[in-house]
């Protein structure tokens, strides 16, 4: 049996894997035994992992445990499943938490991200059989978003990866996973915003600042932020924010605000919290005629957005957002040479570098609104 046979068919123990027991408890660094890859999957020695909000919104209100968390992440393939003939041992890859078939109505459509067969996975399983690659003590401990990438070693399907060149720094690219390739397509995909126009952001963490990235390399004339917590001023700024809103310190709701200040409101708006309440304020943010309100943030609660028929009749519209519409295997390549080109900023976001074992401050950091992207380096 050659070598990377061999491999194949063996378990590999992890000495670490970050479990999550339960919801908003501390991850537990345990031992954790990882199948060997399946028919079209292949299996990833992390290297660098960044931790999203939706990883926190998950981890504080869902109820699919023990769960290793984690969907933004780069590594090196160690060992590929049967059939795979895109990715070989060595490979350089980013892990994505949707995926691309190619066969799919979606994918063959050329107008969609979403995904019939690779889409977002939502029960903790593989996509291929409904069954987890993660075990403790011969117990099954479950996944997220298909990628679960707080663990040294992962299995994924090769149709939730994308090939990168070895020499880009995979510490830094693996925010192209979500955060920063989400708000780059929201505002370039989703949105198409045109030069000289007006936008409003609402929330401005990585996805929000991603947002504010793209508005400013498409030429928005004003870009306008809004956030409760004063201290993301610091940064915004240097992502191409032009003014900023704090609702605590205004006398009248924001929408009302931005309605005045922009003379019947922004061209576009941004909703990058996950509250579905902040997406009616949004739309409400946007002119008649022709304002677009787009949608990004993954809410804990209250899934149902409620808006007056009147706000559509005017002739805004409301868009949602996956992923910034990139269609992972086939955009994502474009966007990691725009970033070696020093087209797009990437390295900025990052606010802290962490030890793995250090994982729980980063929850810790973004829950106090103290960072923008934590890398965890496995």
């Amino acid at each position: 049996m050659s070598s990377s046979s061999l491999k194949q068919s063996q378990v590999i123990t992890c000495k670490e894997a970050a479990v999550a027991w339960g919801s908003g408890q501390p991850l537990v660094m345990e031992e954790v035994e990882v199948s060997p890859p399946q028919p079209m999957e292949i299996r990833v020695k992390v290297v660098a992992t960044s931790l999203c909000r939706t990883d926190i919104t998950a981890w504080e209100s869902q109820n699919i445990f023990p769960r290793i968390f984690g969907h933004e992440a780069s590594g090196i393939v160690e060992s590929v499943g049967q059939g795979v003939t895109e990715f070989s041992e060595g490979d350089h890859v980013l892990t994505v938490f949707t995926g691309e078939c190619f066969t799919c109505r979606q994918c063959v459509s050329g107008k969609s991200n979403i995904c019939q067969v690779l889409g977002l996975e939502r029960r903790g399983l593989m996509h291929s059989d409904q069954k987890t690659r993660f075990f403790i003590k011969g117990k099954p401990v479950y996944h997220y978003c298909a990628v679960s990438s707080f663990s040294e070693y992962i299995v994924v399907h090769s149709g939730c990866a994308v090939k990168v060149n070895s020499d880009v720094p995979l510490d830094k690219i693996c925010l192209l996973s979500c955060g920063v390739a989400a708000g780059l397509g929201a505002a370039w995909n989703v949105a198409d915003i045109s030069k000289g126009s007006t936008v409003v952001i609402f929330g401005l963490g990585t996805v929000g600042l991603s947002v504010a990235q793209g508005a400013k390399l498409r030429g928005a004339s004003r870009v306008i932020g809004v956030d409760t917590n004063p201290e993301k001023i610091v940064k915004a700024s240097g992502f191409g924010i032009t003014e900023f809103f704090n609702p605590n310190d205004c006398s009248e709701p924001i929408q009302q605000v931005i309605k005045r200040v922009t003379d019947g409101g922004a061209d576009y708006s941004f909703e990058c919290i996950g509250d579905t309440g902040m997406i009616t304020t949004a739309l409400q943010s946007c002119c008649d005629g022709w304002g677009i309100a787009v949608t990004l943030g993954v809410p804990k609660v209250k899934p149902e957005v409620s808006a007056h028929y009147g706000t559509f009749l005017s002739g805004r519209t409301l868009k949602g957002s996956l992923f910034g519409g990139w269609r992972p295997k086939s955009d994502l390549p474009s966007l990691v040479n725009m970033y070696i080109e020093k087209k797009i900023q990437i390295d900025e976001y990052i606010t802290h570098n962490l030890a793995f074992g250090d994982i729980n401050k980063a929850f810790d950091l973004m829950k106090e609104g103290k960072c923008l992207r934590c890398v965890i380096h496995m």
